[in-house]
């Protein structure tokens, strides 16, 4: 078993002095013994996003003091209120500039940082998995991004991560260079494969099809009216928007707001995805290290050691699915969110695209020839599906029949109605969903992957290693045990730790199992002469 990272040691001030009194010098230098300082625009930085935040937010207070206080009263208290939140946020972080330290060196790399209490974290280099780059547009602008070295370790608690913020743009290629440079020496192939995938426009038209596009369509609405209401003009702009469809049938008002709705989310899903994915690429580089690039605001840079990768997981959203696209996630150790993290697609290694370069790009990251999550797979038998028609029906019947429920013990007509409209609309949908969730279930072995497909809302199918499969999962209730069903699932360290086989045959399940890793399952396993072996002989 692998040790741990040391930890971070807390101490009090005058244990400082002794990193004080250690050599400092900029990110410039060469010395890497050396201990060394972040990049002191830092603070510039931290000034200008205070002063963006307490200039937001002094709007709102201003126009609500004003209906209290004369204008220049009010100016008066939010200009000082701005300064003196802008002093503060700018004179703690140039203490936390001033007491942050880091080097790396032959075997560690170190950092310490603290006022009151020092926290001493280091991580040993060969234990280093990932060095990633970001950088928001000012840090952009000032040639300066955040380095976060991992070790690819699920602690939960940031113990095993160290994170500079900032350095400079060299400086932080320098670190990613250097520390990763050990991967050439473990055995992966060490020349460069170049670039896997790059941007193309043309992936612009997969944006408005999530459900992204009204979510933020109605984010947008929210915004317009709390905005008015800092302002104090809300009833203007609903009376504004009532008159304008005064004339207008209900439902075509209805159908026109939506439509807007809709079309601001467009906008908005089109922005949101230029901004995260401008500029991608995906390229392989020396020493068996997976690069992307991608970014059009903030610059981002992931970096995965392909000896952390244990497959790939295809997936396709119903809107994208229905023309024909797919995006490619990674399975791999050490992909997971920090808690100060807050992006949420950290594991994609490819946004929605054709197929067709979808497994392009699966064969290539996975150095196969043909990408294996375009194997035929087995379908389920037919017992699943009256399962996933029955959960359809029940879903869409259940709202209908409380409605009538409640329409009966109301004796209100209005409900009633409600309910033989809702009886009526929903149960198609369901069926159609539930049909597709039966065509999408499937399972095989392809070479060394084991390969799993379910969902319809949301589909996916998942490459993993079978050498990377470290347990199984048997779930059965009692409903799968009477249609002779179950559900297996493969249990990894890596990407989310399980991938189901959903509804399969029972039989047929428990020997695919024990043929995609071999003995794993054996001792649970009883053939039908051990089970006569095993029944006590009768007198």
């Amino acid at each position: 078993m692998t040790e741990g990272p040391e930890t971070n040691e807390d101490a009090a001030v005058d244990e400082d002095a002794a990193v004080d009194a250690e050599p400092v010098v900029d990110a410039g230098s060469v010395a890497d013994e050396a201990w060394r300082s972040l990049d002191r625009r830092t603070v510039v930085l931290t000034a200008v996003v205070m002063t963006g935040v307490a200039g937001g937010a002094a709007l709102p207070v201003f126009a609500g003091l004003t209906g209290a206080l004369p204008w220049w009263q009010a100016l008066g208290w939010v200009f000082g209120g701005v300064v003196l939140l802008v002093g503060a946020g700018t004179a703690a972080d140039h203490v936390r500039w001033r007491r942050t330290r880091y080097r790396v060196g032959p075997e560690r790399a170190e950092l310490h940082t603290g006022l009151l209490l020092t926290r001493r974290r280091s991580l040993a280099r060969e234990r280093i998995r990932s060095v990633d780059l970001t950088a928001n547009p000012l840090q952009r602008v000032l040639g300066l991004v955040k380095v976060r070295i991992g070790t690819g370790e699920h602690t939960g608690d940031g113990q095993s991560t160290l994170e500079l913020d900032p350095v400079t743009t060299a400086e932080g290629e320098r670190l990613r260079r250097e520390l990763l440079a050990h991967t050439a020496a473990s055995g992966a192939e060490a020349r460069t494969d170049g670039v896997l995938a790059a941007f193309d426009p043309r992936w612009m038209r997969y944006a408005p099809l999530s459900f992204v596009a009204p979510l933020l369509g109605g984010a947008a609405v929210g915004a317009v009216m709390q905005i008015s209401e800092w302002f104090g003009v809300q009833g203007e702009v609903i009376d504004w928007t009532v008159e304008r469809f005064a004339a207008t049938p209900l439902l075509w008002a209805v159908g026109v707001i939506a439509a807007g709705v809709l079309v601001a989310g467009v906008v908005g899903a089109l922005g949101l995805w230029t901004e995260m994915w401008f500029g991608y690429r995906l390229e392989r580089e020396p020493g068996g290290t997976l690069r992307l690039r991608r970014g059009l605001l903030t610059a981002r840079s992931l970096s995965i050691e392909e000896r952390r990768l244990r497959g790939v997981e295809l997936v396709e959203p119903l809107g994208v699915r229905l023309f024909g696209a797919a995006r490619v996630d990674a399975v791999a150790t050490g992909l997971t969110n920090d808690e100060d993290d807050t992006h949420t697609d950290i594991k994609t290694l490819l946004p929605p695209v054709p197929r067709t370069v979808a497994d392009g790009a699966v064969a290539d990251v996975l150095r196969e020839h043909r990408a294996p999550t375009s194997a035929p797979l087995t379908p389920h038998p037919p017992a699943a599906r009256s399962r996933r028609l029955r959960w359809a029906l029940t879903g869409a019947l259940l709202p209908a029949v409380v409605i009538a429920v409640l329409g009966g013990a109301l004796r209100d007509d209005t409900l009633l109605y409600a309910a033989a409209l809702c009886a009526l609309l929903l149960p198609p949908p369901a069926v159609l969903l539930a049909l597709d969730a039966y065509r999408s279930l499937g399972h095989t072995i392809g070479g060394p992957y084991l390969l799993a497909r379910s969902g319809t809302v949301r589909r996916s199918t998942v490459a993993l290693q079978r050498s990377g499969i470290i347990g199984w999962t048997l779930k059965q209730s009692w409903f799968q045990r009477r249609a002779g069903l179950l559900t297996l699932i493969a249990t990894t360290a890596a990407g989310a730790g399980a991938y189901a086989v959903y509804d399969a045959g029972e039989h047929e399940l428990l020997h695919f199992a024990d043929h995609a890793v071999p003995g794993l399952l054996e001792p649970f396993l009883a053939t039908p002469e051990q089970g006569r072996e095993r029944e006590p002989s009768g007198e």
